[in-house]
């Protein structure tokens, strides 16, 4: 709701407050690459908009943005400047809306491949190809975690995309890093960014396959493991089937592990809440006879703010496991 305030009065007042929390949190010398506005967050249902070094990726999945989307790419402009702005509106929340998929460019420099920061660690974004925007800026506290956990050790990064956790993890020094993904695509993404950081890539494997395959076929020699998988439960009808994939997952994992190494294990299922995930960790561990102690939950990223009133909008679990 807008209250008293015209709507554009509204767009114009939250996109101004939505940018001045991002100039607090991030200094763009160390990281460029952010979410200026999360929907019900920022108090604009139905927009996130997603930057990389200038560069702005609009996701519409309302109508009612649908129907302003030309006034509110001006507000955009006005106020923040871009270098150039995208949209790539292609969620199924879109579709049930009775909205058709969008990927265009819409303001600005053509060329959709952008190359952005993250904690001084440098990444290779298509804004119109791959997963989400580009990046999973959501995952940015995560990936400063692993950074901190890394030295010296055997890191394995199942449904690894482009790599995030695997650089961060080189980046904390990683001993030597495997990343896994069934997009054979990511690999070369990866090796980009490896050369960006200009890391070894004698660290580094990536095995184009499934990851469930790999966890179940191959010993698990590793000394922290991450597992951050696609969504298994995109609406309430898929939780009975998807509770038993994340459990089948962290189990194979947890059988397989050495004594002492860490697992973060990550669920981004808006319908399995954090209860829910913990129970399903619970019994992963109790099948595999594996006792585990939690060390940490996930850390919310300042950029994706949640409304109180939303809390829906809380999507994305994650927990760090020590195997004892």
């Amino acid at each position: 709701a807008f209250g008293s305030e015209s709507l554009e009065e509204a767009f114009i007042s939250r996109i101004r407050d939505a940018a001045a929390l991002r100039r607090r949190l991030f200094d763009p010398a160390y990281t460029n690459a952010f979410r200026l506005i999360n929907t019900e967050g920022d108090g604009i249902p139905g927009l996130i908009v997603d930057v990389y070094n200038g560069v702005f990726v609009l996701q519409i999945s309302s109508p009612g943005i649908e129907q302003r989307k030309e006034q509110i790419l001006s507000y955009l402009i006005k106020e923040c400047s871009p270098r150039a702005v995208f949209e790539k509106s292609t969620s199924a929340l879109r579709r049930r809306e009775g909205l058709s998929e969008q990927k265009q460019h819409l303001y600005g420099d053509a060329s959709p491949e952008v190359d952005v920061l993250e904690n001084s660690l440098a990444f290779s974004v298509h804004v119109l190809e791959g997963q989400k925007t580009g990046l999973f800026l959501d995952q940015r506290e995560m990936r400063a975690q692993i950074r901190s956990l890394s030295s010296q050790k055997r890191v394995l990064n199942c449904f690894s995309y482009t790599g995030g956790f695997s650089i961060a993890a080189l980046a904390g020094g990683a001993s030597f890093v495997d990343s896994v993904d069934i997009s054979g695509k990511c690999g070369p993404a990866l090796d980009r960014n490896l050369a960006l950081n200009q890391f070894s890539p004698e660290k580094h494997r990536f095995i184009a396959g499934d990851a469930i395959d790999f966890i179940i076929e191959q010993p698990l020699n590793y000394d922290l493991v991450i597992l951050d998988p696609p969504a298994f439960a995109k609406k309430r009808q898929d939780l009975p089937k998807a509770s038993h994939a994340y459990r089948k997952l962290n189990r194979k994992t947890l059988e397989k592990i050495p004594s002492g190494s860490l697992l973060l294990t990550c669920s981004c299922s808006s319908q399995i809440d954090d209860k829910l995930f913990q129970t399903i960790l619970f019994k992963a561990s109790l099948e595999a006879n594996r006792p585990v102690r939690i060390l940490g939950r996930h850390r919310q990223a300042a950029d994706h703010p949640i409304s109180m009133y939303h809390p829906e909008s809380a999507y994305l679990k994650s927990l760090l496991l020590e195997v004892l």
